[in-house]
């Protein structure tokens, strides 16, 4: 669990030891604690990555693919090491100014089904698993973690301008060079559902330490919405903010009297009034145009000759 110290790094005393007062050992830079305002910014950018993942996915899975950002998750390298297939896609990226760079992770299936899927098949997994990518198969991982780590850049614009370099890859992960074994890192995880085919699990792994230092910029800059508009959402706010009502007037006259004419006023008294050459059209206190009053159909009318494009 996240913020919560390893199994195993912390000594109790004897449960009879009668000067036990609740005191533990602390073993000092091995035990995970939450990373809580970096993972926090990171949790945070996943909708937004998410976003950039489907655009980058779909025109080489060629069908409508939902993206989902799991839960982010803080392990030890080694641990997390373990907990894959001895055959698994592993991209090591250099990403200045973040140190250590980053890692991609990607199933091996799902790289079979993108070859498939992009040269015109249905996204079929291979029957028989082999040890090592196709050429092909080599050509199209390339394709699709380039698209992964420019999702990354985008994501993090507002946080600092990335600039990624492939160092390596490996399929065995004994072998993945990233960070010391010991060290810990945050997972963020997506669950890629191409069409109606077998969702696939797709991780972008940091260095905790190297997140460090950008922990002010999480806070400052990364917040739940995206920076960068969604098509679909921008017309259906236009479609909403179309039909809504507003009250307009017209203001003919402004006239002037005193507090003892006025207290004076009877029926049948005529108040004088001048009538302006243009009458305004006013909207919320805002005078947005103007123009001639005029009849229209038996009915009174303002026929606008000029549309202000400042406030009144």
């Amino acid at each position: 669990m996240i913020g919560e110290p390893d199994p195993g790094q912390e000594a109790a005393a004897p449960p009879d030891d009668p000067a036990d007062d609740g005191v533990r050992l602390f073993a000092m830079g091995q035990v995970s604690l939450r990373p809580a305002a970096r993972v926090a910014g990171i949790e945070r950018m996943g909708e937004r990555l998410s976003r950039h993942l489907r655009a980058a996915i779909e025109p080489i899975a060629r069908v409508k693919t939902q993206v989902a950002a799991e839960p982010i998750r803080s392990a030890r390298f080694e641990a997390w090491l373990n907990e894959l297939p001895a055959f698994t896609s592993l991209s090591h990226y250099r990403v200045p100014p973040l140190k250590s760079g980053v890692l991609v992770m990607v199933e091996p299936d799902f790289v079979t089904r993108m070859v498939d899927a992009y040269y015109g098949g249905i996204g079929k997994p291979s029957k028989h698993r082999a040890r090592e990518f196709t050429p092909t198969e080599d050509r199209l991982l390339a394709r699709l973690t380039e698209a992964v780590v420019g999702a990354l850049v985008s994501g993090w614009s507002e946080v600092a301008a990335l600039e990624p370099v492939l160092a390596a890859r490996e399929t065995n992960a004994a072998f993945a060079s990233f960070v010391r074994r010991d060290e810990t890192i945050v997972v963020q995880s997506f669950t890629v559902n191409p069409g109606t085919g077998k969702p696939t699990s797709l991780s972008i792994v940091y260095a905790a330490a190297a997140l460090r230092p950008f922990e002010a910029l999480f806070a400052a800059k990364v917040h739940g919405g995206d920076g960068d508009a969604d098509p679909d959402w921008r017309r259906r706010l236009a479609g909403a903010l179309e039909n809504v009502r507003l009250p307009v007037r017209s203001v003919l006259a402004r006239p002037e009297m005193t507090m003892s004419q006025l207290m004076q006023l009877k029926p049948g008294d005529v108040i004088p009034i001048v009538m302006p050459a243009k009458a305004p059209l006013i909207v919320a206190d805002r005078r947005i145009a103007s123009g001639t009053i005029g009849e229209r159909e038996g009915k009174a009318a303002l026929m606008i000759e000029e549309v202000f494009g400042g406030k009144q």
